[in-house]
């Protein structure tokens, strides 16, 4: 029997209440027409904007972490599908994995009048002076994915970090025995993978497991591969391992089928991405924290419209996420899909 095991929305990223979103389904290819179609495989969105008359004359910025990670590109994917919806002009800028550069860009948006500006913060204590600027011009901020605990923040969208690593921590104590030693590769300097990590370690440690050696790939794919390859190679014994991340994930699962180790590693990590497929099929992936990506996007996006609009927004919109296993991983491959 297939088995989803979701965080409630109730253990939230700030103590929220319970206030659950439903898992995407796939659109029906049959609603959508001419050129719509690039947008065909999105899910329909669980919130709209209340909008206002002039929307359409809307500038918003986006300022994600990294244009690499399909993570951030599905984000973006439907907050575009969403700004086009109502015709708002968006501007997706890519952070480059760097604080400094998205506080550039933000710094930017406000020079040049934006109405709203959404950021997926790569340093959550960094990104402050350049959001608090905005505030100051009189330009709505909403931070997506990692939250951003600031008074210049007008809403916050994003998932419980820490509860997922304690979940998919709870799996493998549970694949383990609760005995062992893990492995991280994870991205130390990201505020989100840290709660993650946090969250994961106190899971695993609670339940008797222990905690190796952790290496930083920095939220890049080839320097999470290097450093995963780094860390099977100075511990040939080792049978488990987390990634964090989206690029930890792949770049650990390219480590794994370099070295010939599915026998040997059991992984569990965030986000599916193709490369992670094939292990979940094989096994050696054991679980994969899945966060619902579109809702990101859709939600962040119609905060932003309706705080330009000066309609009333939510101080927090949560994101729900599941565990997926080998045995319900095909529940979930329309997040590979588009």
């Amino acid at each position: 029997m297939r088995r989803t095991l979701a965080l409630a929305a109730g253990i939230s990223m700030l103590a929220l209440s319970a206030c659950d979103s439903a898992s995407p389904e796939p659109a029906d290819p049959a609603t959508t027409e001419g050129d719509a179609a690039a947008t065909s495989s999105l899910p329909e969105p669980s919130i709209q904007p209340e909008g206002c008359e002039n929307v359409d004359e809307f500038e918003i910025g986006l300022v994600t972490i990294n244009l690499q990670a399909l993570f951030f590109n599905q984000i973006n994917d439907a907050a575009q599908a969403m700004a086009d919806e109502y015709g708002v002009d968006l501007q997706i800028i890519s952070g480059n994995d760097d604080s400094v550069t998205q506080a550039n860009a933000i710094n930017t948006l406000v020079a040049d009048g934006a109405d709203a500006i959404i950021v997926a913060a790569v340093d959550t204590e960094g990104i402050k002076p350049a959001i608090r600027a905005a505030d100051e011009a009189g330009i709505p901020v909403v931070a997506v994915d990692a939250i951003v605990d600031d008074p210049a923040v007008d809403a916050q969208v994003g998932t419980a970090n820490a509860e997922g690593g304690a979940q998919i921590g709870e799996l493998l104590v549970e694949q383990a025995g609760g005995e062992g030693t893990v492995g991280i590769v994870g991205a130390l300097n990201s505020t989100i993978q840290l709660e993650r990590q946090r969250g994961f370690e106190e899971a695993v440690t609670a339940a008797g497991m222990e905690i190796g050696t952790v290496v930083d790939g920095r939220n890049i794919q080839e320097n999470a591969q290097t450093a995963a390859e780094n860390l099977l190679t100075g511990n040939p014994d080792l049978q488990y391992v987390y990634a964090t991340g989206e690029p930890a994930l792949i770049g650990l699962a390219a480590a794994v089928r370099s070295q010939n180790a599915q026998d040997r590693i059991t992984v569990v990590g965030w986000d599916l991405a193709e490369p992670v497929v094939e292990g979940l099929e094989a096994g050696w992936i054991a679980g994969v924290v899945q966060q619902n990506t579109y809702e990101f996007g859709y939600q962040a996006m119609a905060a932003a419209i309706d705080a330009a609009c000066g309609n009333p927004v939510q101080e927090e919109y949560p994101v729900d996420t599941q565990i997926v296993t080998p045995e319900n991983y095909e529940d979930y491959l329309y997040y590979l899909e588009g």
